[in-house]
């Protein structure tokens, strides 16, 4: 099996830490029947896409988390 680099690219501004979600503790959205799982690690929201675990996460400040949430329920996002 071949191994696999991943590398991270610093954005300009980007003033969210490279969190170890390795150990994080994922949790299902939607009682588990939706395709995202988030995580609060290190006083973040991680989020990331279930049916690929391995893939990139979303990290959120809790007023950008805040800011997501209140625009998703007001349907400003398509989260299907």
């Amino acid at each position: 099996m071949a191994e696999t680099t991943t590398q991270h690219m610093r954005l300009m501004g980007w003033d969210k830490p490279d969190l170890d979600l390795s150990n994080a503790q994922w949790q299902s959205s939607s009682r588990g029947l939706g395709d995202v799982q988030i995580a609060f690690v290190e006083g973040f929201i991680a989020m990331r896409n279930s049916g690929r675990p391995e893939g990139a996460s979303l990290i959120f400040t809790p007023a950008e988390w805040g800011a997501f949430v209140s625009g998703a329920r007001e349907g400003e996002f398509d989260l299907t």
